[in-house]
C-alpha cells in the first residue's frame, strides 16, 4: 500500500487498485490476449478471464513510495519485443496518471503465445 499525503489529509492506495490498473492497461495493448496465471496442480499457464486481470500482476512496494511491477501475459503471434515495450510504456503511464506513484520497474513475462 502506498500513502499519499498533503495539507488536506492522506490517501492510501491498496494493492488491488494497482493490480487492476496494470492488468487493464496491459490487456488493452496490441497483441496481448490476456493475463496468465500458473496452475498449482499442473504447473501450466492459463489465460485468465477479463474479470481476473489483476491475478497476473504482482506489485512490489519500496520504501521511497515507488513500486515495481511484474506482469505475466499471453500474447498473439506478434513481435514480442514490440509488445513488451508497448506494455511497459502504457503501464507506467496509466499508473502514474491514475495514482501519482512513481514506477521504478515494469517486468513483462510472456508465459504463452497463441498461434492462429
Amino acid at each position: 500500500m502506498v500513502r499519499h499525503e498533503n495539507e488536506n489529509g492522506s490517501v492510501n492506495v491498496s494493492t488491488n487498485v494497482y493490480t487492476d490498473i496494470v492488468g487493464t492497461a496491459a490487456i488493452n495493448c496490441f497483441g496481448v490476449k490476456g493475463m496468465a496465471a500458473r496452475s498449482l496442480t499442473d504447473g501450466v499457464y492459463h489465460l485468465l478471464r477479463k474479470e481476473s486481470v489483476g491475478k497476473g500482476v504482482r506489485v512490489h512496494f519500496h520504501e521511497d513510495d515507488s513500486i515495481s511491477i511484474d506482469l505475466h501475459i499471453v500474447v498473439d503471434n506478434v513481435n514480442m519485443n514490440a509488445v513488451g515495450a508497448s506494455i511497459i510504456s502504457e503501464v507506467r503511464h496509466q499508473v502514474t496518471k491514475s495514482t501519482g506513484t512513481e514506477v521504478r520497474a515494469v517486468n513483462v513475462y510472456i508465459d504463452s503465445m497463441m498461434i492462429g
